[in-house]
């Protein structure tokens, strides 16, 4: 029994060199895109419906700068949480590398979240939303654009607000964390 454990041990540390040491966020996303534990879809910018808004000149800049979201999202069951867990652990050894600088850490009632950003803090250029939840999966979103400008994008978020849009895009990230 003993013997197995450690076989087990050995080849979960070796997984998880393997996945984490050098692979890239965008290789992250492109290899699980196949997965069937994953969601995964892009959302253009134009989904948000901002073209009959009249936004200001700061709104504009910041839409500009925004190219598109990628969403990668795992969702858990029971037989894959064994999965879920190193899946988890290859994302969080992947953002933990010094070239993201933490946003924010935020306790919500779906779970967990983590938000950095890759850049400059006037320029940045992409920002990663990771949000967790035990019992239901974690969701990996990427935020790319050139030279977003956080202080423009609060402007533009209640633009947003005003906007038609509902949400659409994101109806089976809402389906993984609902109820």
């Amino acid at each position: 029994m003993k013997k197995t454990s450690s076989v087990f041990v050995i080849l979960f540390a070796l997984i998880l060199n393997a996945c984490s040491s050098t692979q890239s966020l965008q290789e992250y996303y492109v290899d699980n895109t196949e997965n069937p534990n994953f969601l995964f879809f892009d959302v253009p910018t134009s989904i948000l419906n901002l073209e009959e808004v009249n936004l200001t000149e700061t709104q504009r800049t910041a839409l500009a700068s925004l190219k598109k979201l990628n969403i990668l999202a795992f969702k858990k069951t029971a037989e894959n949480s064994s999965e879920y867990k190193i899946e988890k652990s290859n994302v969080k050894a992947i953002l933990d590398r010094d070239e993201y600088t933490e946003l924010m850490k935020m306790n919500t009632e779906f779970g967990r979240a983590t938000i950095k950003y890759k850049g400059a803090e006037d320029a940045i250029d992409e920002v990663i939303i990771f949000g967790d939840n035990r019992e239901k999966g974690f969701a990996l979103v990427r935020v790319l654009g050139n030279n977003m400008n956080p202080a423009n994008f609060m402007q533009l978020m209640q633009a947003i607000q005003k906007s038609d849009y509902k949400g659409e895009g994101f109806s089976e990230l809402g389906k993984l964390f609902k109820g």
